[in-house]
């Protein structure tokens, strides 16, 4: 199978990183964090939507 070698060097980094605090994602949010504020970009985050209600289907009629 083709693998696409931008995507093997991406996983490859993401798996160092994690390697790095021991795939432990409390420790890997807040130091994506940092990197974030330590860049000095401006970063937008949106506050969350509230999820519409599911409906519910109608049952079908039977067939006369």
């Amino acid at each position: 199978m083709w693998e696409d070698p931008i995507v093997a060097e991406v996983r490859k980094l993401r798996e160092a990183h994690a390697a790095q605090f021991n795939y432990d994602l409390t420790a890997i949010y807040h130091d994506l964090k940092q990197q974030e504020k330590a860049s000095g970009q401006v970063f937008v985050s949106f506050p969350p939507r509230q999820a519409r209600p599911i409906r519910k289907l109608s049952k079908r009629r039977k067939a006369a």
